[in-house]
């Protein structure tokens, strides 16, 4: 058995799902998967409704998607003039 399973003997049920889903939203974000953390943050609350922790991560989620999804609105545009403007002038 390893120490992070007798960390966890302890533990209820529900804080066991609790910490399962943080953990988990904690590697979506390493990997810059912020809808996937956000999703895992809101499926936490369900066992701590009101975890101040979780609203703040689901708050900081929502603002990374926000702003990664303006980069998009500024680059795709951008990119597509540069291929419209190789095949015009190809």
């Amino acid at each position: 058995m390893s120490h992070h399973e007798k960390s966890d003997e302890h533990l209820s049920h529900e804080e066991l799902k609790f910490k399962e889903h943080t953990e988990r939203a904690a590697h979506f974000i390493k990997i810059d998967l912020f809808r996937s953390a956000r999703e895992e943050y809101k499926a936490a609350l369900q066992y701590k409704s009101a975890d101040s922790y979780c609203l703040k991560q689901i708050d900081t989620m929502n603002a990374q998607i926000a702003h990664d999804r303006q980069i998009v609105l500024v680059v795709v545009p951008f990119v597509l003039a540069i291929i419209t403007a190789v095949i015009i002038f190809a």
